[in-house]
């Protein structure tokens, strides 16, 4: 007999998350460049709702969120009774897993997705599979060859993470067609909020029509909501409904839920975050391109840094980097071992990035 339980088929296959780095070892003043967090913080406002929140939180919240749900869909422009709100997009794409796949079953993926997607898949006992990518970008030629009977969700991070690289809306609409209608496609929209580009669009349209399309939105990215852990999926009512039933009913926190309205009710705060990653993002990625290293292109917050290798290698930045305080993150996890990914900061902090790099190179 054995001694101790054993866990659900999958379990000990997980490689626990490791979010960014937090600490170095330097005498300077610490730059956290690592998990993609807005360098202007919070909105003002968000902190007052906050704050004021510290006075009921002997209370109960409603887990339904319906304020936050109103306030989401009057920004754009959404069905509020179709929304569904979260402990941050980790917990939706672990109620949409658990609720339509299961032992056996695949989750299908780009080769460089988010990690939270395959571990989230094998804690029910389904299969992770990868879909290639073309050129550092999801190729939905790849995905539709990919698929097989077993597919139950096809998860697509629009723009990716780590990458920064997406699919036009053209592009999202006729990979849907060519989805089996059974499947399920999960668009992970995190970054949405920072992209320009004119051929963009976050999939709720696709959602608004289908009824077998999820969008995720997350306020920890542009809104600087990253520890109080608040996400938002839209979908149809029958979908919905299902993730409403498999959700705790406290799931989100009151605090949350009030500085999430103050947030994304703020749309002149949003504004200049995304004016600011405009100018620095280029800023940046020309800079380091200039000093002979391979900047990817980025629609999201962050850049993807390739480096040559030998003593000009991914590792050794990084350890430089730490030595001048700066924290960056190491991309061998999502199997792109010569990059690091750099988040885009303060003014002075994509200049002392650049400034730091410049000697690293140069030494």
């Amino acid at each position: 007999m054995k001694k101790n339980p054993e866990p659900r088929p999958g379990i000990m296959q997980i490689t626990p998350y490791k979010q960014g780095g937090w600490k170095a070892k330097s005498t300077k003043k610490i730059i956290k460049l690592s998990s993609n967090e807005t360098s202007l913080g919070p909105s003002p406002k968000a902190v007052a709702a906050y704050l004021k929140a510290a006075k009921i939180l002997n209370r109960y919240n409603d887990g339904s969120s319906p304020e936050l749900r109103q306030a989401i869909a009057k920004v754009h422009g959404l069905n509020w009774g179709k929304i569904v709100c979260g402990a941050g997009s980790d917990e939706l794409i672990a109620l949409i897993i658990q609720a339509y796949a299961g032992v056996g079953d695949e989750i299908l993926y780009s080769e460089h997705g988010f990690l939270m997607y395959p571990i989230s898949a094998l804690k029910v006992g389904a299969v992770p599979v990868k879909a290639r990518e073309k050129n550092l970008r999801a190729d939905p030629k790849s995905i539709l060859e990919s698929i097989t009977e077993k597919t139950k969700i096809i998860f697509l991070a629009n723009p990716n993470n780590p990458t920064g690289s997406y699919l036009t809306a053209r592009e999202m609409q006729e990979l849907r067609a060519k989805i089996r209608a059974h499947i399920l496609l999960v668009i992970d929209s995190a970054y949405a909020e920072y992209v320009t580009a004119k051929d963009y669009s976050d999939g709720c349209e696709l959602a608004e029509k289908s009824e077998n399309t999820i969008v995720l939105h997350t306020f920890s990215k542009i809104y600087g909501l990253a520890g109080l852990r608040l996400g938002w999926s839209y979908s149809c009512a029958e979908i919905t409904d299902v993730l409403n039933r498999v959700r705790g009913p406290f799931n989100v926190s009151t605090p949350a839920q009030l500085a999430g309205i103050a947030a994304i009710s703020d749309k002149k705060f949003t504004s200049q975050a995304v004016a600011h990653n405009k100018k620095w993002l280029p800023w940046l990625s020309g800079k380091l391109e200039n000093l002979g290293l391979k900047v990817y292109p980025s629609a999201a917050n962050f850049i993807l840094v390739e480096f040559p290798g030998g003593k000009k290698s991914a590792q050794a930045a990084d350890e430089y980097l730490k030595k001048h305080g700066i924290i960056v993150r190491r991309m061998e996890a999502y199997s792109l071992p010569k990059c690091l990914r750099i988040t885009i900061g303060l003014a002075t902090e994509n200049q002392a990035v650049f400034a730091a790099l410049t000697e690293f190179m140069q030494s």
